[in-house]
């Protein structure tokens, strides 16, 4: 069987982007079972309430949901089990600092198999408030009209 190459999105957390503001991102792998690779293959996964959190020394994530491998037997795993995350030892001592200051969670942003192995994008991040949401959907709006100005402009149907 040949190697896979290359990087396979399998989910990605729009919502993220929209509440919160993203300071810095990390590239993790994770610790997964047979049957939860399986469905992952299959394009089965949500990001949705997803987080993550730092205990003694490891990353893990919470609240991701793989669902139970409809070939599985009795071997099939839990839906929202707690995940470890694979970082560098450098890497968690950085976040461990930053997620002290208030404010700032650890949210998965996409996952994806970079070369045959699944791969969680990690964001340390800041909550928005509601107006810098606001803000920033005004922002999109407006660059959104001019782009279309400027495309009724180039075909002459101004």
């Amino acid at each position: 069987m040949p190697k896979e190459r290359g990087r396979t999105m399998i989910v990605s957390n729009r919502r993220a982007r929209h509440d919160f503001t993203i300071l810095d991102t990390f590239e993790a792998g994770i610790v997964l079972r047979g049957t939860e690779v399986k469905s992952l293959r299959a394009g089965k996964a949500s990001l949705a309430e997803a987080f993550a959190t730092v205990d003694d020394g490891e990353v893990w994530l919470r609240g991701m949901h793989i669902p139970e491998y409809e070939q599985g037997t009795w071997t099939n795993h839990e839906p929202r089990r707690h995940r470890k995350l694979l970082l560098h030892r450098d890497e968690i001592a950085k976040l461990i600092g930053k997620t002290k200051q208030s404010g700032l969670a650890l949210v998965p942003l996409s996952m994806y198999f970079s070369d045959g192995k699944a791969k969680v994008e990690l964001a340390l991040a800041q909550g928005k408030r509601k107006h810098d949401k606001r803000r920033d959907l005004a922002r999109k709006d407006a660059e959104r009209e001019v782009a279309r100005s400027v495309g009724r402009a180039v075909k002459g149907k101004i």
